[in-house]
């Protein structure tokens, strides 16, 4: 008993860290690191299944992205089809040169197996101290404004994804079409469903109890064992699109 009391805690407190360590909410835009996140009431759209920003890029069907770390390659297959929004705004992110040096600021293998998250852009900014990498997000230069995307998580079975809820908030209860394997590639975001912007995160385990909450849009097809040796403070050499 004493054992899955302690697993259950263990889980909850990288849980936790995952919220914190994500991107700042839309609310507050500070860079304070010891700053909680904020909570707020987030108004669902008019129809669950309509995204509340359309000005935004989308993927139809599918892409391989190529990342470049520690000299190994990891290949992603983006679903566009399951995250049209979530996965167009990686492919657009990774055409801008976005995470290009960017840094992998938090990983956790212990004492379990969690994730890897990176793609802060202003971990590869020298003027950022350490301490703010992982409260950054993509500032779109065509408004000089941080760019958010809704929280978009396609329920298995569904024509369309649900977006600005988590699954417990909508009351579904059936699992997400991209769940939390190992392997997966999913946004980090804040407290906020709507706040997820640039960073990510790879899955280096099954992770079900993220199911419905964090949008998965993508997995790992080559090179997991590249991301099995991500450390802190490893640099993402470069990305593009294949």
């Amino acid at each position: 008993m004493k054992t899955v009391i302690h697993r259950c805690l263990v889980l909850l407190l990288v849980t936790l860290g995952l919220v914190l360590g994500g991107c700042d909410s839309p609310q507050t835009g500070s860079l304070n690191p010891n700053q909680p996140s904020p909570t707020a009431t987030v108004s669902a759209p008019a129809s669950a299944t309509t995204p509340p920003v359309t000005n935004l890029a989308r993927l139809e069907g599918k892409a391989t992205v190529e990342l470049i770390v520690n000299g190994g390659a990891i290949r992603i297959e983006l679903d566009g089809t399951n995250a049209p929004i979530t996965a167009g705004n990686f492919v657009d992110l990774v055409k801008r040169g976005v995470y290009d040096q960017s840094i992998f600021h938090r990983v956790v293998k212990e004492p379990e197996p969690f994730v890897v998250q990176g793609g802060d852009p202003q971990s590869k900014d020298p003027n950022v101290p350490k301490a703010y990498w992982g409260t950054g997000n993509f500032v779109d230069p065509a408004t000089n404004k941080p760019r958010y995307i809704p929280l978009e998580i396609k329920p298995k079975g569904a024509s369309e994804p649900l977006y600005s809820r988590t699954f417990k908030t909508a009351n579904i209860s059936q699992p997400p079409q991209l769940r939390h394997t190992r392997g997966a590639v999913a946004m980090a975001r804040s407290e906020m469903p709507d706040s997820a912007s640039a960073q990510f995160y790879f899955a280096l385990t099954e992770l079900p109890f993220l199911d419905g909450s964090y949008a998965v849009f993508g997995y790992v097809t080559q090179g997991m064992e590249v991301v099995d040796k991500i450390q802190q403070g490893d640099r993402l050499e470069s990305a593009k699109v294949l």
